[in-house]
């Protein structure tokens, strides 16, 4: 393949592996299977990846479910431990550890914040 047909493969390759994380976040993700259905060697995804997300596939799958768990804890009444098994945690304090590293507070403390800051505007 010449140089730019395999770059536009390899971009094809990761937006596909893209829409797969993001179809399917809350699954577990096994990095060779996935390589494998978007055509690409695990070395090539992880590179390609990272170079247009700027984070690894499973770096990206975290943020993710974290996103997505916390549009889930702003839509309604619903407990941080019942969310982090709906998008794919199987241990609520490893989500509750990985939700203060990405948005700086707890899931409760968040929601408090983020609600008390919603009536404000």
């Amino acid at each position: 393949m010449g140089r730019t047909v395999l770059a536009h493969h390899q971009e094809k390759g990761v937006n596909q592996a893209i829409h797969w994380i993001k179809t399917n976040y809350a699954e577990p993700m096994q990095i060779e299977k996935l390589a494998k259905a978007v055509s690409m060697s695990v070395s090539n995804l992880h590179h390609r990846f990272k170079a247009i997300t700027v984070m690894s596939p499973l770096q990206y799958q975290k943020q993710i479910r974290l996103l997505e768990a916390r549009k889930l804890l702003l839509g309604g009444h619903i407990e941080a431990a019942t969310v982090s098994f709906k998008v794919g945690y199987e241990s609520p304090s490893q989500f509750s550890r990985e939700y203060r590293r990405l948005f700086g507070a707890s899931p409760l403390q968040d929601m408090e914040y983020l609600k008390h800051h919603e009536l404000d505007q």
